[in-house]
């Protein structure tokens, strides 16, 4: 397996720990030239294949930032943002994350969750008004209530349900054709992350699962998600999918299988790899 377990997904942190130290906001105040994590949409900019280091060009239009948010080989990487529309100066690239490699697929990760947040935070969800930064940290503070906000990181749980040999996949109608993957959804108020396990199961599908049992987790910086993964055991009921969110589910075996899976870098796919088919350690 090219992730032996979860951690090692893109996207988690150990991905980057040899090449990155991650720096809160005013951590690491220098004038120090350094890379540059430039997001625009879905895509990184590079220049000459990695990041870019250095004065960026004058042509080169950024619509937020920069911030200084870690340290990239030894030198500071700041994240900005280029307008999804602008045309860039020659020798630089927009790489969109499915092609970048692991390493920078988990930077982009971190940088685009950055943005996110900042572009959140800019006024009060409590009142309106505009919010100041928390020295060295991420929060954020009100001028007007008071009030303070921090970085929100939503969790979900995703699970694959086994029944003997078989085990239940599931696909949204807006996925590449063919493409199943795992139950998943958001934590509701008041819940556990089992609980939520059965619940979400029954509502999508109409399948009692029990035994739920957590096996890692992944980033997921779409916008915001932490995806906690479970393997669970099936109790009763025949599939009755909600018409929702689901165009489909079904039980599969490793004889029988769907047309595409989860790309290799989610968490579903490595539950699957490893808890259904039996191609890492874990999987019986």
């Amino acid at each position: 397996m090219a992730f032996p377990e979860t951690v090692n997904l893109p996207f988690n942190g150990e991905i980057i720990r040899s090449r990155f130290v991650q720096r809160k906001p005013g951590e690491l105040e220098t004038a120090e030239e350094g890379y540059w994590a430039l997001v625009q949409g879905d895509s990184l900019v590079l220049a000459g294949g990695g990041l870019y280091a250095g004065l960026l060009p004058a042509e080169l239009a950024i619509a937020s930032g920069p911030i200084v948010f870690g340290e990239w080989d030894g030198r500071p990487v700041r994240v900005a943002t280029v307008s999804r529309d602008a045309q860039l100066p020659e020798g630089f690239a927009a790489i969109q994350w499915m092609e970048l490699p692991d390493d920078l697929a988990t930077l982009y990760g971190l940088a685009r969750q950055i943005v996110f947040w900042e572009r959140l935070s800019s006024l009060c969800s409590r009142c309106g008004g505009s919010t100041t930064r928390i020295p060295f940290s991420w929060g954020k503070k009100c001028g007007g209530c008071g009030h303070e906000h921090f970085p929100h990181i939503h969790p979900c749980v995703i699970v694959l349900v086994k029944r003997g040999d078989e085990f239940l996949l599931a696909r949204k109608p807006e996925w590449a054709a063919g493409r199943y993957s795992l139950v998943a959804g958001f934590v509701d108020f008041g819940e556990s992350l089992e609980e939520c396990v059965e619940r979400e199961v029954l509502e999508e599908t109409g399948i009692k699962v029990t035994n739920a049992r957590y096996v890692g987790s992944q980033n997921w910086p779409f916008p915001s998600q932490l995806m906690a993964g479970f393997v669970a055991d099936y109790v009763s009921g025949e599939i009755e999918i909600d018409g929702n969110e689901l165009e489909d589910a079904g039980w599969f075996t490793r004889e029988k299988m769907p047309d595409s899976l989860p790309p290799q870098r989610s968490i579903a796919r490595w539950i699957i790899d490893n808890h259904a088919l039996g191609k890492g350690k874990s999987g019986k």
